[in-house]
């Protein structure tokens, strides 16, 4: 009896224990997050850019637009240059975490300079700090719209796929 006793209250303890680290860690991972948007808004390029793993990868709105970190902080340069950066404000974010609290993916809905968008991604943590490693950015279509966008975007589509295919 004693051990079971035992048992259900060691499970208990633990239980509660991963609660609030899984906790601790969304909420850290809101403010990363949160810091990170207003670190390209503020044209804070190395703070922005310190959040990034450098083996990570940016995935933009355009088709071509796959970059690694090297290649997306020479596109973006120029706009920190200029102060002519974004600045996306968080509506919304839901935060996974997996088992080990080593890795964490989201979504979030963000009101944009093209209007609403998605964008979503995976976060590793190493030596004890969050880290982006992969992230995408789209624009989100109502469904009432679609047919308008794919006509519009069918020329740049065929252009795509020509390329594909060779």
């Amino acid at each position: 009896m004693k051990f079971y006793l035992f048992l259900i209250i060691t499970i208990i303890l633990f239980g509660n224990a991963f609660s609030q680290n899984n906790e601790k860690n969304i909420e850290d991972i809101h403010s990363f997050m949160n810091q990170w948007h207003k670190n390209v808004a503020k044209f804070q390029f190395e703070e922005y850019f310190n959040k990034m793993s450098p083996d990570g990868v940016f995935i933009g709105t355009d088709a071509i637009e796959n970059w690694t970190i090297p290649e997306f902080k020479k596109f973006a340069k120029p706009f920190f240059d200029k102060k002519k950066t974004w600045d996306f404000k968080p509506l919304e974010r839901n935060i996974y975490i997996s088992d080990n609290n080593n890795f964490a993916w989201f979504d979030e809905l963000l009101n944009t300079w093209m209007g609403i968008c998605r964008g979503s991604g995976v976060l590793k943590k190493k030596n004890n700090e969050w880290k982006i490693v992969h992230y995408v950015l789209s624009v989100s279509i109502p469904n009432d719209d679609i047919k308008k966008v794919i006509e519009l975007k069918k020329v740049n589509d065929s252009l795509i796929l020509t390329e594909f295919n060779n």
